[in-house]
């Protein structure tokens, strides 16, 4: 075998096997890809040929094998092919005369059908026709209603009658020119509806800016109306209450139908806002529109938070309140019904943007004021705004707040005015009696003041037992209690009763008392002013019980808890105090203008040669003096006080006489005026003992009369005129009949007594023998007090 041969032998067994493979491929109906892959990596695509044109020739075989086999039956088949197609041609024939006769039969019916599908095309034309014209009618209609409502300002059902031509009718108008009007008409109208209802609603909002005052004013006046039957209600109860402790009142807890009345509603006009809310939603502005609002409320906010200057804020205060209250009421109205006009926060903000300027506002106002009735009403009228805005929802802590933090301020106000008022009434009053003489005058002064313990009334005229300023004074007392208690109770749930009594009593002993015992303490008063002023203090000091009454009265505190031990006012006892400093004054009056009698006594002639006959002038202007006083003293001071002014003065004049006579004044004196000094010790001695039991003194049975007051110049006077004065220093008859003579005072006094006449015959006369006798004791008597000495 040749190389060649070898050669092609291999490449047959290699071709063979590529075949093979390629033939199980065919055979399984699997991709031949990778065969073909495989013979063109490997470099053998002519044998993938090769083989592949076996297997096309081996298919061919095939095919010949299997016509050869199946040619009979072909055969018949395209013989069975002829024999249709001969009955075909014979149908078609029939189909073809058939057809003619079928024509020559319907062809009248065609053109009636001609005729038929023409009129249907005219009917429907009409019919489009008609729905056109449908559309376009009630397009116009609704244009000239909205029109129609535009005209009438109905821009809400004008805009809804837009919308429904925008939404229903515009893509369903046949008239391209119709509709191009319309869609350019739509946005203009829809432009004039807004600017109509932004035009309405800005006036509304110089309208509602306008109204704000009046409808916080007419909301502060219900709020106050309203306290007020809370206070009367309250005063009913308790008045019942008291009742209940004596019997029962079947009138107590009658209903005060009067006072039935409803509420009157703040009217105020909000249409616009709803209008142009509604409207700007409508238009999808509304959120633009909401923002307007607040933005615009704002503004108006800001301005009226700013305060007038051309005013005092005392009288500017309640219209400058108001207007804050009346917005408030308006933007609360506002939220509730306005559908998501506002919301709470918004109004939130405002409210907190109000009260943080008025709280500043205020805080500089109360620091200006020096009134404590501007405080007062001005503080009142806060507390009305507080409680007011509280019942529509609003937060008012922070006015509380600023209202505690004055209150110091208010009391330190109320008592400056107050104690100005008191010294005012008390330096022109006259200290006279008042003297009632009309029935309402008494009604005024006595007994709307209770200032008198029965409810009968006396018989007029009536002289009453103080001056005017009493009257005047518990005025002004229980105006203080009542101005107290209407700051302390405004916006404060506190009970103020224990705070006005305090108050009430550093008022009565830091004002009143301390502006007596002013009055008392400033020297120059005269006796009956100091009587009438220790006869008002008395009634002042009576009336505390009245004033803690009424305090309590108005605080709500019920009678009997004053019943208690330790509940009265410390003010009483430091009245009665001011009222015993008042009778030492008196004291120390009646003594000084006794003094100044007393000033004529040295001057005396005390070496006078004859006795005198009748009492010195001074004594007798001293017992005109005590004379006045008594009477004077005995209609208001009482007897206790009265005993102790007449006995001061008794006691004063028998001191100034010894006085005298152990001064260096008088150098010598001489029996004759022992006995003048006898004869007014004599008259005042008389006065002293009828004054103790005319008066009724007598009645307090104390131990040393008016006329032991004069003991001691008595006994004086005695021992000077005594025909044995060296008694004197004998015990038994000192303790008997000197008891109250001191022996340093009756050395100095016997020293200058010379109970001899200074004239030639002297001793000649009748008494010389009487006189010499007295003249020998009285020496031994200056001799045995130098030896006691």
């Amino acid at each position: 075998m040749t190389a060649q041969t070898k050669k092609r032998g291999a490449a047959e067994n290699g071709d063979g096997a590529i075949g093979l493979g390629l033939a199980a491929f065919i055979a399984n109906n699997e991709e031949l890809g990778p065969i073909v892959r495989h013979a063109f990596e490997s470099g053998k695509p002519e044998a993938l040929l090769h083989s592949l044109r076996n297997i096309v020739k081996m298919k061919e075989v095939e095919i010949e094998e299997i016509c050869r086999l199946h040619y009979e039956e072909f055969i018949l088949a395209v013989d069975e092919l002829r024999g249709v197609l001969v009955d075909a041609d014979d149908l078609k024939g029939t189909l073809s005369d058939e057809n003619l006769r079928l024509q020559e039969v319907a062809s009248a019916l065609l053109l009636k059908l001609d005729e038929l599908l023409e009129l249907y095309s005219v009917n429907r034309s009409v019919g489009e026709a008609l729905a056109t014209l449908k559309i376009c009618l009630k397009v116009t209609s609704l244009c000239k209603i909205c029109n129609r409502d535009i005209a009438q300002a109905k821009l809400h059902s004008a805009l809804k009658t837009l919308e429904l031509i925008e939404k229903d009718y515009m893509q369903n108008i046949p008239l391209k020119l119709l509709k191009k009007v319309i869609q350019k008409q739509i946005p203009v109208m829809k432009l004039y509806i807004e600017k109509k209802v932004c035009s309405e609603f800005n006036e509304w909002l110089v309208y509602i800016r306008r109204m704000g005052k009046e409808i916080g004013q007419a909301a502060i006046d219900q709020a106050s109306l309203g306290r007020q039957k809370d206070e009367g209600m309250c005063a009913r109860q308790r008045e019942a209450e008291e009742c209940s402790h004596v019997g029962f009142d079947e009138h107590a807890y009658s209903l005060d139908m009067k006072n039935m009345d409803e509420e009157a509603m703040l009217e105020f006009d909000l249409a616009p806002v709803y209008r142009a809310h509604h409207i700007h939603i409508g238009l999808g502005h509304g959120e633009k529109f909401r923002e307007y609002y607040f933005n615009n409320r704002l503004m108006q906010l800001n301005l009226d938070l700013q305060l007038s200057t051309s005013h005092p804020f005392v009288e500017s205060h309640q219209p400058f309140l108001a207007q804050i209250a009346g917005f408030f009421i308006i933007e609360d109205r506002v939220l509730r019904t306005a559908d998501g006009l506002l919301s709470e926060s918004q109004v939130e903000t405002m409210w907190e943007t109000a009260i943080s300027k008025i709280t500043s506002i205020l805080e500089q106002q109360f620091s200006l004021m020096d009134t404590a009735n501007h405080l007062l009403n001005v503080k009142g009228y806060i507390s009305l705004l507080g409680t007011t805005m509280k019942k529509y929802g609003y937060q008012a802590t922070s006015l509380v707040e600023i209202l505690g933090k004055n209150r110091d301020k208010y009391l330190e106000l109320l008592i400056s005015d107050c104690r100005k008022q008191i010294k005012n009434i008390l330096s022109n009053d006259s200290y006279e009696r008042m003297v009632i003489k009309k029935e309402n005058e008494y009604d005024m002064y006595i007994a709307a003041l209770q200032l008198e313990p029965t409810d009968v009334a006396p018989d007029l005229p009536y002289v009453a037992p103080f001056s005017s300023s009493v009257p005047n004074a518990c005025r002004i007392v229980r105006s203080f209690i009542e101005d107290l208690v209407r700051y302390l109770s405004f916006g404060s749930s506190m009970n103020s009763y224990d705070v006005v009594k305090s108050y009430l009593d550093k008022f009565l002993i830091e004002v009143l008392n301390d502006a007596f015992l002013n009055l008392i303490h400033g020297g120059s008063l005269e006796f009956q002013q100091m009587v009438q002023i220790a006869g008002n203090i008395a009634v002042l000091e009576q009336s505390c019980d009245m004033f803690l009454c009424h305090a309590a009265h108005i605080c709500g505190v019920p009678r009997r808890l004053l019943e208690k031990p330790h509940s009265g006012l410390t003010a009483k006892a430091v009245l009665k105090a001011s009222r015993n400093a008042a009778y030492s004054g008196l004291i120390t009056l009646v003594n000084s203008k006794v003094d100044e009698f007393m000033l004529q006594l040295p001057s005396i002639n005390w070496t006078v040669e004859e006795a005198p006959e009748h009492a010195n002038d001074y004594m007798n202007e001293v017992i005109i003096y005590l004379h006045d006083v008594v009477s004077s003293g005995q209609q208001i001071v009482p007897r206790d006080a009265l005993y102790k002014v007449v006995s001061g003065a008794l006691s004063h004049i028998a001191d100034s006489i010894i006085t005298v006579l152990l001064s260096d004044r008088v150098k010598r004196f001489n029996a004759n005026a022992v006995a003048g000094i006898d004869i007014d010790l004599k008259m005042l001695e008389g006065f002293a003992d009828d004054t103790y039991h005319s008066t009724g003194l007598s009645d307090l049975r104390k131990d040393t009369s008016f006329k032991d007051c004069l003991v001691e110049i008595r006994q004086l006077i005695d021992l000077l005129l005594s025909n044995q004065p060296e008694s004197f220093m004998n015990p038994v008859t000192r303790e008997k009949n000197y008891g109250s003579l001191d022996h340093k005072k009756v050395a100095i006094i016997c020293d200058k007594f010379k109970d001899a006449p200074d004239s030639l015959f002297g001793s000649l006369s009748s008494r010389a023998t009487v006189q010499n006798a007295r003249k020998k004791s009285l020496d031994v008597l200056k001799r045995r007090l130098k030896d006691f000495s």
